[in-house]
């Protein structure tokens, strides 16, 4: 398979880093902002934010992750072998009054975003959330933009975009790949 890296490790520090700094610039009231990633490499990098977030507010931020398996509209449609992992979700404070930072690796459709508010709004109402994402690739077939953006990857619709981390691959880097011709498109 023919990939094409488009960010490195410490590319990938710098972005979440620069994040971050966007995101406190943007709500200067930190004591009612809180994280929450999207299983399993929003989680991850949700993490990373909450911990630079953490070293400029001096404030320890709530941190959660989110699984949104149950709530995907493609779930059924999938093959067997293709179903998600389910993982547990994880929000241990009240979501009212704050401004939640929703974090995932990579936006395309927006259908994985979707699914995420409907399960965050199953723990509470939050007062507004706003989206951080690692990578915008486009090719949006619902009505979300990200407030934070890490990196955008204009992609063809048939290239993959691959975010490995540290702690799921062993190693941190964004490539481009394109499809290998045994696989088959709807």
């Amino acid at each position: 398979m023919n990939e094409k890296v488009v960010l490195e490790h410490d590319d990938l520090r710098r972005t979440l880093r620069r994040i971050a700094h966007e995101i406190a610039e943007k709500n200067p009231d930190s004591d009612r902002l809180a994280v929450v990633g999207i299983h399993t490499r929003g989680a991850v990098l949700a993490r990373r934010l909450h911990v630079f977030l953490g070293e400029l507010t001096g404030s320890e931020l709530p941190i959660g992750d989110l699984d949104i398996s149950f709530y995907r509209d493609d779930v059924g449609a999938k093959a067997p072998e293709a179903q998600p992992v389910v993982h547990s979700s994880h929000i241990d404070f009240d979501l009212s009054d704050r401004t939640v930072i929703l974090v995932d690796d990579v936006l395309y459709t927006g259908r994985t975003v979707r699914a995420a508010i409907e399960a965050l709004f199953d723990y509470g109402r939050p007062q507004r959330v706003q989206l951080a994402v690692l990578c915008d690739r486009g090719h949006r077939e619902l009505p979300f933009r990200p407030d934070y953006v890490g990196k955008n990857l204009p992609t063809a619709r048939e290239e993959r975009v691959n975010v490995r981390l540290e702690e799921t691959d062993g190693t941190d880097e964004v490539t481009i790949s394109e499809p290998s011709p045994v696989e088959v498109k709807n």
